[in-house]
């Protein structure tokens, strides 16, 4: 009966649009996919460009961790940074953060090698910060997990530069 289907599709609208809520709810839930697994709290910008742009409007640095999913260092530096509660925190509100799986245009940011893991530093007059270097001279711009301490120096760092060159 004519009846009977209009109930049919009036059920089968609720049941469609039941699920799409729940889905957009968990969607909500769900952290954002631009960590990758280095800070979910953290607020990450999507390209280089929007870094550089939020970094200016902002006055604050950018850090730019390049990684590769399948690199072993890039692996053991992620965990170990995700799980620094200085590290994170400091990403969360002073910096503006991206992490990137390709290589950026900007030649600047590769000055001894396009390796990774890599981190740099892009202050807010976007400025390369070529001066804020880990510890090793073969590959100047890397960390180990075990050169947190030395990471947290080198953010707070960039920050105290910030201040005594604007």
């Amino acid at each position: 009966t004519m009846l009977h289907s209009t109930l049919a599709l009036s059920l089968l609208l609720i049941a469609v649009s039941s699920n799409l809520a729940m889905a957009i709810k968990k969607e909500k839930r769900i952290p954002q996919t631009l960590s990758r697994g280095w800070g979910d709290e953290i607020t990450w910008v999507q390209t280089y460009e929007e870094g550089l742009y939020q970094a200016k409007k902002s006055n604050k640095p950018l850090m730019v961790i390049h990684h590769l999913e399948d690199c072993q260092y890039c692996q053991a530096l992620k965990k170990a940074f995700a799980e620094n509660e200085e590290i994170q925190e400091m990403a969360q509100n002073n910096f503006v953060m991206l992490n990137l799986m390709h290589e950026t245009t900007d030649k600047n940011l590769s000055p001894d090698g396009q390796y990774v893991p890599r981190i740099m530093f892009v202050d807010p007059s976007l400025t390369v910060r070529a001066d804020i270097t880990g510890r090793y001279s073969n590959r100047l711009y890397t960390y180990e997990p075990q050169d947190i301490p030395f990471l947290i120096e080198n953010m707070k760092k960039a920050l105290r530069l910030i201040q005594t060159e604007l």
